[in-house]
């Protein structure tokens, strides 16, 4: 893999140059720490497909079995460690300035890792939100006495994250496509690169004159239009990637 690296001059001369990186992320770069990616091989939970409890109308239809599910995502969660692409995206905040990290995943271990510069698509399992006035707060639960858990106005909580059917909240989205546009390097890892308008940034990027770098075991619908892709785990590339990075004025 450190050869792969050695023989792309244009991926050498980004690494080289200060110009903000963009990192986008999705379940893969999660797996590794032993998080299930739910598209693929395995993604059921008690016998049932994960993404069909995504959404408003599982939540109104049986909301005790949704929660059961993100009861349990919480306690999964909480109970992964970081791993080495976690560890190495937290590296290139600390060595650049300019990076900026957008993900789709709602796990909380960018956070947990030491990433500040982050941009939530998809929200965090570790906010609460109430059905009927839509205040959020902090929520590190993973046991319930009740479910659904109720706020203290009494209406019932969901889970502060984006489900399928459901609109991105249009600030975030607006700062994620802010910083494509500006990003001189992007890397895309661990995404099907299927989930719209996630799957928009790379190609904003572009249009904008980035260089797109995929990396993800399997090729996806972006690898056609990706400038590389780098076939491999994010945990095992990133890693290499963050090691070949000059540290830019402004970092810390």
């Amino acid at each position: 893999m450190r050869a792969m690296l050695r023989v792309s001059p244009n991926l050498a001369q980004k690494l080289a140059e200060d110009g903000p990186i963009l990192a986008l992320t999705g379940a893969g770069v999660s797996a590794a720490s032993g998080l299930a990616t739910f598209r693929g091989p395995g993604g059921i939970w008690e016998g049932r497909d994960p993404m069909e409890l995504a959404t408003p109308e599982a939540f109104l239809a049986d909301p005790e079995t949704v929660w059961r599910f993100y009861a349990w995502r919480r306690e999964q969660a909480a109970n992964a460690r970081p791993n080495p692409a976690h560890e190495a995206l937290a590296a290139l905040e600390r060595k650049r300035a300019g990076f900026r990290l957008v993900t789709q995943n709602v796990d909380g271990l960018h956070e947990r890792c030491g990433n500040r510069r982050i941009l939530r698509l998809h929200g965090t399992l570790w906010r609460s939100r109430c059905s009927a006035d839509g205040a959020e707060f902090d929520d590190d639960r993973y046991t319930f006495t009740e479910l659904p858990p109720r706020c203290e106005c009494g209406a019932p909580l969901r889970p502060a994250v984006v489900w399928f059917g459901e609109a991105l909240d249009r600030d975030v989205l607006h700062r994620a496509e802010a910083a494509a546009r500006q990003a001189s390097l992007v890397l895309v890892a661990g995404t099907s690169s299927l989930v719209y308008p996630a799957a928009a940034l790379p190609e904003i990027a572009r249009q904008n004159g980035a260089y797109v770098v995929e990396i993800n075991p399997e090729r996806t619908s972006l690898s056609e239009r990706a400038d590389e892709h780098l076939s491999g785990p994010a945990d095992e590339l990133l890693p290499l990637i963050a090691e070949s990075v000059s540290t830019g004025p402004g970092a810390r």
